[in-house]
């Protein structure tokens, strides 16, 4: 079961897809080795990345089946739904099949504290004893969630086991939740997003590590494992190199699209796809991520 001791890199899949948008499970088998060949030391699924919300509810069982059959990596499922019926179905079926844990996301609308507070003690009442990822994205959820609010789900949820952390700019946020943890708050595993493109300080303000889906985990795995040993100036030399990387596929819209083109190039899934309603990448765009491995395969080779 996921507990506040979580650390490392939560790798959040992709979900991958036939040419004709149908799931594609074998790569899903693929993925998920590749994923724990270098360096994932979990997984999260059916999130944003994984186009949630393009999936029925029997693709999303399928794949959480699938995904928990195939490895012994602690899994946890996006189970961020409208209403709490969907939400705990789905929790349980996650649950059944081996999952570690489930996240959720507010709820959008949501605006003062008092509401966001109100919406988590009622997503812990409907999970029961499932331990759950507090996810803090205000960039796609459009809900602002303020340090002292997160504080006052933590004391009132026992099952609140881990902030998955996306607030932009959000450093300060960090620091201040450790500071209060430090002080006697419980202290909660605290994993980061936003394709890991602050993931060096991240940890030096406090965080465990990473749960974001940057195409190369093996990357945000070093960083990692460098920093646990207080070797910083390794952690961000290593980080240095994939920066180029990194920066393109922040890209607001175009994001996943590149990540998944660069998965297929690798060997991670059979196709790029990305299900409709989504981007398809043109010609310059393809021309640039292939100049950007080239480079990078030239970066590596140099760093030793």
């Amino acid at each position: 079961m996921l507990d506040e001791t979580a650390k490392g890199v939560f790798t959040i899949a992709a979900t991958p897809f036939l040419p004709d948008g149908a799931l594609d499970l074998d790569s899903v088998d693929r993925m998920v080795d590749f994923y724990a060949e270098r360096g994932a030391t979990g997984l999260t699924i059916l999130g944003i990345m994984g186009e949630a919300g393009k999936l029925t509810a029997s693709e999303s069982i399928a794949i959480i089946k699938r995904v928990t059959a195939r490895t012994k990596l602690p899994i946890v499922v996006g189970v961020s739904a409208p209403g709490f019926a969907a939400m705990g179905a789905l929790a349980d079926e996650a649950m059944s099949a081996g999952a570690a844990g489930v996240m959720v996301a507010p709820t959008g609308g949501l605006r003062s504290d008092d509401q966001i507070t109100g919406y988590y003690h009622n997503a812990a009442k409907t999970l029961g004893d499932v331990p759950f990822v507090l996810q803090d994205f205000p960039l796609v959820t459009g809900v602002q969630i303020p340090t002292k609010v997160i504080l006052q789900i933590v004391a009132d949820c026992p099952t609140c086991v881990m902030l998955k952390h996306e607030d932009w700019p959000g450093l300060d946020k960090i620091t201040a939740l450790r500071a209060a943890s430090d002080a006697g708050a419980r202290r909660i595993s605290i994993l980061c997003g936003n394709g890991g493109l602050f993931l060096p300080e991240e940890m030096l303000r406090g965080a465990d590590g990473a749960m974001t889906g940057f195409a190369f985990p093996e990357m945000m795995a070093g960083v990692v494992a460098a920093m646990e040993v207080g070797d910083t100036e390794r952690a961000r030399d290593l980080f240095d190199a994939y920066l180029p990387l990194v920066r393109y596929e922040s890209q607001p819209g175009l994001g996943l699209a590149i990540r998944k083109h660069i998965l297929a190039k690798r060997g991670a899934i059979a196709h790029a796809t990305v299900r409709a309603p989504g981007p398809k990448l043109n010609a310059a765009t393809l021309a640039e991520i292939d100049g950007l491995l080239a480079r990078q395969e030239r970066r590596l080779a140099g760093l030793g």
